[in-house]
C-alpha cells in the first residue's frame, strides 16, 4: 500500500496549478488548512466512515461550515477527493501544498529547537546566516526545548544541524566508545 504522503503528492500538486494558473494561491491555501483542520475534528471522522453518508452530505457539510471560505474551484476539488475516498487526505495534501507554495517562492521552512528562549535580535541573526547558507528566504518555527542544555538544533527540509551540547556529548561518547 502506498503512504499517505505518496497518495496525497499528485492531489497537491493539481490544487498548487490550479491555484497558481488562477493566481488564488492565498486562498486555496487558506480553504486547504481550514478543510484539513474539519477533517482532523472527530465528529468528521465519523461522519466520513459513515457508510450511510454519501458524498454529497460531505460535501454539504464542508459548504456549511466552511461558507465563504471554499469558492467552486476548490468545491470540486473537494468532490474529486471524496469520490475517491481521499478525503483523510487533507492534511498532508495541505502541507505538501505549502511546500510548492516555499519552494515558488524561493522560501524554505526551518525549525529551530533551542535550549533556550531566542530574543528577535537572536532570530534575526539566525534567519538572516540561514538565508544565506540556503539561498532562499527563511520560514522560522522556534521551539524551546531545555534537555538540549545549550545550543540548538535546526531542521531545513531534510537537513539536520545539530549543534546543542546534549548533542555534541551524545557524539563525544559514541567517539569513545567506538
Amino acid at each position: 500500500m502506498l503512504n499517505r504522503t505518496t497518495l496525497a503528492r499528485p492531489y497537491a500538486r493539481a490544487a498548487f496549478e490550479a491555484a497558481s494558473a488562477d493566481n488564488t494561491l492565498e486562498r486555496w491555501s487558506d480553504a486547504l488548512t481550514f478543510a484539513a483542520t474539519m477533517v482532523g475534528t472527530e465528529e468528521m471522522h465519523y461522519l466520513v466512515g459513515d457508510p450511510r453518508m454519501g458524498g454529497e452530505r460531505v460535501l454539504e457539510v464542508f459548504i456549511e461550515v466552511g461558507k465563504d471560505r471554499f469558492d467552486e474551484a476548490f468545491l470540486n476539488f473537494l468532490r474529486i477527493a471524496i469520490a475517491n475516498g481521499r478525503l483523510e487526505l487533507l492534511p498532508e495534501i495541505s502541507e505538501q501544498f505549502e511546500e510548492q507554495r516555499r519552494q515558488a517562492d524561493a522560501r524554505i521552512k526551518v525549525q529551530v529547537i533551542s535550549a533556550m528562549p531566542m530574543d528577535d535580535e537572536q532570530t534575526d541573526r539566525l534567519a538572516d546566516r540561514l538565508k544565506s547558507r540556503f539561498g532562499r528566504e527563511i520560514e522560522m518555527d522556534v521551539e524551546v526545548d531545555e534537555s538540549l542544555i545549550g545550543g540548538a538544533i535546526i531542521r531545513a527540509g531534510d537537513q539536520v544541524i545539530d549543534g546543542s551540547v546534549r548533542g555534541r556529548l551524545e557524539q563525544l561518547g559514541r567517539q569513545m566508545t567506538g
